[in-house]
């Protein structure tokens, strides 16, 4: 047995009820044969960071960091978060606002949801262009936007069910600009274990990520009270909605479809100067 497979590993995802119902079993010692996880709690622009720095074993990352990291760390095939009809939205306080020359805000500029923006304005905008991008943490983009802050801004997870309480108007959906273009789902985050642990114990983990969705789906109850506990004070069926958009085929596996969407996102990416080229074998596993 290797070091890797005795210690814990040093886990990073968000509190998001998706990535709690994903990994209850696993983190609570459900999956006979796992690996023992030590869990932190992070939002997806601080895990993107921690990657890019190799600082965990294993991370849920946005897509768009995979092409900065993977000489350090594998995609699973599993685990993370892909779907149809669960793409990022612009959202701004004017019905129908041209937003060329315009202020956005976006939860990080190296997030997929920050590139799936970028691809559809180079698609939809006269020259591809906005003015002014501001980063912000997530929970204060809507505030922002209906305050004035901000001409627009980009909005993931649960905001897709409750921007309407700013007063706020879609403007755009991401996704289904994506998935209008391409055909395929829409790439959202991933999770990524380092190489080094060895590839023994990269395919238990990936099959106990497999085995702790499972487990998830076929028990739902036994997952809420993890997930409530950190789901910030989200409504119950809020987080639930939020459960049945982005836990999906795609997180028990990535498919054929799923690796064409992850591949296609960053090929295009890397077209329009957004992120460095893929290498051949980037994706394999382990």
């Amino acid at each position: 047995m290797t070091t890797s497979e005795q210690r814990s590993l040093r886990i990073a995802y968000s509190p998001c009820p998706n990535d709690t119902f994903v990994f209850d079993a696993l983190a609570h010692g459900r999956i006979p044969g796992a690996p023992a996880l030590d869990v932190t709690f992070a939002d997806i622009d601080i895990t993107n960071g921690m990657a890019e720095r190799g600082e965990f074993d294993v991370l849920k990352v946005s897509y768009a960091v995979l092409p900065y990291v993977l000489g350090e760390y594998a995609l699973l095939p599993c685990g993370g978060a892909l779907g149809r009809g669960c793409g990022p939205l612009v959202l701004t306080r004017e019905p129908g606002l041209d937003l060329t020359g315009r202020t956005v805000a976006v939860p990080s500029e190296k997030s997929t949801a920050y590139l799936l923006f970028r691809l559809w304005a180079a698609d939809t905008l006269p020259g591809g262009g906005v003015g002014e991008i501001v980063v912000l943490p997530f929970h204060e983009i809507m505030p922002a936007v209906r305050d004035g802050k901000v001409d627009a801004g980009l909005v993931i997870h649960e905001a897709r069910f409750t921007y309407q309480n700013y007063g706020l108007h879609k403007l755009a959906d991401m996704g289904e600009h994506w998935e209008k273009t391409t055909g395929l789902p829409i790439p959202l985050g991933a999770i990524i274990a380092k190489r080094s642990l060895g590839a023994d114990t990269l395919t238990r983990l990936a099959d106990s990520v497999r085995a702790s969705v499972r487990a998830a789906w076929d028990d739902p109850e036994a997952s809420r009270p993890y997930v409530m506990a950190h789901a910030q004070e989200m409504d119950p069926a809020v987080a639930d909605q939020h459960i049945g958009l982005y836990v999906n085929e795609f997180t028990a596996g990535l498919g054929e479809d799923g690796y064409a969407a992850i591949r296609g996102l960053l090929t295009r990416a890397a077209a329009e100067g957004l992120v460095p080229p893929l290498g051949p074998d980037a994706l394999s596993f382990p």
